[in-house]
């Protein structure tokens, strides 16, 4: 849906972008969904290197029209001195300030979000790298392929015995945005006490290591090393893709108690739904092989459709694998707002994805395509108190760049 601007639960709220490609951008993405007021800073030239990666349409990322919506754009050479004066005049009024450069790189250029923060007491801070601000690794280079192995999900997306895989899209650098959001609120609510913000440090390992359920904790007690379990959830039976006579997979999930007797009634087979040793989990776990192979020879039998159709009728949890194909044409998506039509500069229509999450009464919106290079350097700029020919001169000297 299309807002108009500034509206949503965030409107008002100052936001200064300086991060590139995934994980500080989705995180300001986030905010500005919501009608938070984002200024995205870039370097002149190329700007962001999203804007050019994967497919292009008309010389633009269409993954840059989704992570880029709803914000405004200056064109600032952060080597300079000037450009670094104004970062400073942006973030004196600002009420967050997000940045996902490599640790130091902010103390580089004369901006230690510390003294910004000492400038402007109420600025809140989130700094997104690789392994965080601090500890024996904060210096090395990270990038969300290399967070998601540190933070132990790599080991377990494979086959048993295979090399592991990567999940499919950038889910280490996504988690650390989501986490950075959460901070942000979280400070931002502290702040309305305090009067005070706050540096907010989160490290792209540490997010997807926050999400491995009890990886640890059976590390800590038994020794366990949990390892790849394929397309089974290992540990919780029955969980698993299942093929069917049409080639595709059946993903069925039957591990509630009353679930698992339920399913097993639908495929024929009471005896495992009656046998007391697998009336829990703890007693499929052991004879799982046993059970998925009862539950693939039914899905073998019957197309997907065909398996979903019977499965739903019992109430017993299960699913297709979707391609992006199946998403744009399901009617659950549209009803659901998830398939957002955007136009682009040229008229043409381009879908993208939806809002989240949904709030009842202050949704958040579209009221902004992803913007030019540069395109809004002049106005924000004007906004901070620099003169037309303040302007003019930053443009001759190369400190900045707008939009032609």
């Amino acid at each position: 849906m299309e807002t108009s601007q500034g509206t949503g639960p965030l409107a008002g709220l100052k936001v200064i972008e300086m991060g590139q490609l995934i994980a500080g951008p989705f995180a300001a993405k986030t905010l500005a969904d919501f009608g938070a007021d984002v200024v995205k800073i870039e370097p002149p030239g190329a700007g962001d290197p999203l804007r050019n990666w994967r497919l292009l349409k008309n010389g633009t990322s269409v993954w840059w029209q989704v992570q880029s919506r709803n914000k405004r754009s200056v064109a600032l050479d952060l080597r300079k001195a000037e450009a670094q004066e104004i970062v400073r005049k942006l973030a004196a009024e600002a009420d967050v300030l997000i940045e996902n450069f490599r640790p130091g790189a902010l103390e580089g250029w004369g901006l230690d979000p510390q003294k910004l923060v000492e400038a402007n007491p109420r600025l809140v801070v989130l700094r997104i790298s690789g392994y965080g601000q601090t500890g024996p690794y904060r210096d090395r280079p990270g990038f969300g392929v290399v967070g998601e192995a540190m933070g132990g999900l790599r080991h377990l997306t494979a086959e048993p015995g295979r090399v592991p895989v990567r999940v499919g899209v950038s889910i280490g650098d996504t988690l650390a945005a989501l986490h950075g959001v959460i901070g942000i609120l979280m400070a931002l609510h502290e702040r309305q006490r305090s009067g005070k913000g706050q540096v907010i440090d989160v490290a792209l390992y540490e997010a997807v290591f926050n999400c491995m359920e009890s990886l640890l904790p059976e590390y800590s007690a038994f020794g366990a090393v949990r390892g790849p379990g394929g397309s089974a959830l290992p540990g919780i039976a029955p969980s698993n893709a299942y093929l069917c006579s049409d080639g595709g997979y059946a993903l069925i999930a039957g591990n509630g108690d009353s679930i698992y007797k339920r399913l097993m009634a639908a495929i024929g087979r009471e005896d495992l739904g009656n046998d007391p040793a697998l009336a829990n989990n703890a007693g499929r776990v052991v004879r799982v092989d046993e059970i998925d192979a009862a539950i693939g020879a039914w899905t073998k039998a019957r197309t997907v459709t065909e398996v979903l159709e019977v499965l739903a009728r019992v109430g017993v949890p299960a699913g297709r694998i979707y391609t992006v194909a199946d998403i744009a044409a399901d009617p659950h998506y549209a009803a659901r707002g998830m398939l957002q039509q955007m136009r682009l500069e040229d008229g043409e229509m381009l879908t993208v994805p939806g809002i989240v999450p949904k709030l009842s009464r202050t949704p958040g919106g579209q009221h902004r395509n992803a913007p030019a290079l540069g395109q809004d350097t002049d106005a924000v700029l004007r906004e901070v108190g620099l003169s037309e020919q303040q302007i003019a001169a930053l443009k001759e000297r190369g400190v900045i760049q707008a939009k032609a």
